[in-house]
């Protein structure tokens, strides 16, 4: 598992490690079950504070993606709560055209972009303009 975090970004580490570990699980580069690093082995690997990890690994874990095993660690373990997860996906995707809206980027565009994005994550193809 390879994670990369951007320390110049204006995201937060910890909100980059999260969103990593969930692309690597949409692109079934993490698989259900998989036993991700220890917090302190993460935090050394990418030259952060364990702390960072630890606050990501919790997020993860209310979100439904992992569960914390004392004698496993942080295990992949997805909550497929699909009505829940449908709703967060309308509440974002909402907020996200309304920007594009704003922005004068077209329906036929948004629908393209949202198909390029899945294909990005599921074959790892870059399709974008």
């Amino acid at each position: 598992m390879v994670i990369r975090v951007d320390f110049n970004s204006d995201e937060a580490l910890y909100i980059q490690l999260c969103n990593q570990i969930i692309l690597g699980i949409a692109s079934s580069n993490i698989q259900e079950g998989e036993t991700l690093p220890s917090v302190r082995e993460l935090a050394d690997n990418i030259g952060i504070n364990m702390h960072t990890v630890n606050k990501a690994y919790s997020i993860l874990k209310q979100e439904g993606f992992l569960k914390l095993d004392r004698r496993k660690g942080a295990v992949i373990s997805l909550d497929l709560d699909k009505v829940n997860a449908k709703l967060e996906l309308y509440d974002v995707l909402s907020v996200a055209l309304a920007r594009a809206m704003c922005k004068n980027i077209t329906r036929e565009e948004m629908h393209r972009a949202v198909d390029e994005v899945c294909d990005d994550i599921l074959y790892g193809n870059t399709l974008q303009e």
